[in-house]
């Protein structure tokens, strides 16, 4: 019979994967206390231990949403227009937005004096009208749930598949205060949503859940229970959340290997998960590139440091010569612009086409710990095309010469995470051979920062799902508050004498 695990001992087996142990480290058995939950991931081995009180304030936070679920059936649409409606505007009143704001300047100095980014915790204006923009557009947005999407007709009685909401919505993401806004999209569509935010950003997310969330959804009258927030700066809520087995959906954001971790917790619960943990864009200009407009969308796509911000340069040999001086004048524009020098990372064998000076010259470069002097580039193994550069202030990027757009196509399908890939080429003909060999959900021939729900299909995105773990089945990789739906079938019997 199974029984409590009350404690654990330093060195102690545990199986996983079904042929491999770990063991527990002295750190985790001096801190695991009776009542505590151990999450094995099964395909990794790592030991996660989720304390008691903070599997209790997730337990409940869960409790609540699900509640909520089963009130929101009974909520009108046009209640749930009214939510966004007054979401946005309690944004937009500088009353509630002054709290907000306080709130975040002492996120933004707690996170500064530990070393850790800032560039997307600052909920500066421009965040802010983004986070009021998204809420409109969902205001503006058709109702989601009770849509018809097929009918058949039969003697004597229809069929219709209508869509209907999932459940109760998990969101783990970084400390991005708009993502928070945007997560409410999926109320669009019926369902509830329970928030889990960085450390670094839970005063901010605190503030809007006081002074605009709550009282949105309590005047609006849907249920307070709607859109909850996990009150817990620990990570391993995180990990109780996408163990409960009452989430319809979890959905994660972040950095790489924080969010792989939480997709394995979710999948061996059995959720489905969409989930982003990587980006970097890649873009390949070809021999028939025009030189300005390549100047023009690499320095367009290193403006500041999210996904789909250029990664990887790819250009062909036969232009070697001369694109890759237009490639380093626009980068260090872009490194102008922020009032800083860039970063290069050149593939080895690639070197011989950049000028020796930016091998010995040293420049400043901002880090989130600060600024540093380091030599303005660098010679990285191939294998290094797989790293994405989470650079702060100062645009960092790899250029690699490759012989032919195959190659280039072969070096991201292969060490790319899947997400965005670009090609700078005069040729219909390589276009269409582009899109159709590159394995990226997202394909352009410009600039890469157009990857955004919000910017490209005026529909705010809860998540990006890169194609790392495989390509999705029947969706987009846009993941965005109407598009959280399932199909549900009725029949309407019109003759009471039909049997097969």
């Amino acid at each position: 019979m199974a029984q409590m695990l009350e404690k654990l001992t330093a060195g102690q087996i545990v199986p996983f994967g079904g042929d491999k142990v770990a063991r527990v480290s002295d750190s985790l058995a001096a801190a695991f206390r009776a009542g505590d939950r151990l999450i094995v991931i099964q395909d990794t081995g790592d030991l996660l231990h989720v304390p008691a009180a903070i599997q209790a304030i997730t337990d409940s936070a869960v409790g609540r949403a699900g509640e909520a679920f089963a009130g929101l059936a009974l909520v009108s649409d046009e209640q749930i227009t009214r939510f966004f409606e007054l979401f946005a505007g309690k944004l937009a009143d500088d009353a509630a937005w002054s709290a907000i704001a306080e709130a975040n300047a002492a996120d933004v100095e707690a996170a500064k004096a530990k070393g850790r980014s800032t560039t997307r915790l600052v909920a500066n204006a421009k965040m802010r009208r983004a986070m009021i923009e998204g809420l409109r557009q969902w205001q503006d947005a058709a109702p989601a749930r009770g849509r018809v999407v097929e009918h058949i007709d039969h003697a004597g009685w229809s069929v219709e598949q209508v869509t209907a909401p999932l459940g109760v919505v998990g969101f783990v993401f970084e400390g991005r205060p708009n993502v928070f806004a945007d997560a409410t999209g999926v109320l669009r569509s019926g369902n509830t949503v329970v928030f889990r935010i960085g450390s670094d950003a839970l005063g901010t997310a605190q503030a809007i859940v006081k002074s605009a969330l709550d009282p949105a959804l309590k005047e609006a009258g849907l249920p307070q229970g709607a859109a909850v927030l996990v009150d817990s700066p620990e990570r391993s809520a995180g990990w109780a959340m996408f163990s409960d087995k009452r989430l319809a959906l979890a959905v994660a954001r972040g950095s790489g290997p924080a969010v792989a971790q939480l997709g394995a917790v979710a999948r061996q619960t059995g959720t489905p998960v969409s989930l982003h943990g990587t980006g970097g864009a890649w873009m390949v200009a070809d021999s028939s590139a025009d030189a300005a407009r390549f100047a023009a969308v690499v320095e367009a796509s290193l403006d500041r440091k999210v996904c789909n911000t250029l990664n990887v340069c790819c250009i062909v040999e036969a232009r070697a010569r001369d694109l890759v001086p237009v490639f380093l004048d626009a980068i260090v524009r872009a490194g102008e612009a922020l009032s800083t020098a860039s970063k290069l990372h050149v593939v080895k064998g690639s070197e011989g086409y950049v000028p020796e000076a930016w091998f010995e010259d040293e420049v400043t470069i901002l880090h989130a710990e600060g600024p540093g002097r380091e030599a303005a580039a660098d010679v990285i193994r191939e294998d290094e095309l797989a790293s994405e550069w989470e650079w702060e202030g100062s645009p960092e990027v790899t250029l690699v010469i490759v012989p032919d757009v195959a190659t280039a196509v072969a070096l991201f399908n292969r060490y790319s995470p899947g997400l965005a890939a670009s090609l700078i080429s005069q040729e219909p003909a390589a276009q269409e051979a582009f899109w159709q060999s590159v394995n990226a959900p997202f394909v352009g021939d410009g600039f890469t920062r157009w990857v955004d729900g919000q910017y490209a299909l005026n529909r705010p995105e809860l998540g990006l799902s890169n194609w790392e773990n495989g390509r999705l089945f029947a969706r987009g990789a846009v993941l965005s508050g109407d598009g959280v739906f399932t199909v549900r079938t009725r029949v309407r019997q019109s003759d009471p004498k039909v049997r097969r």
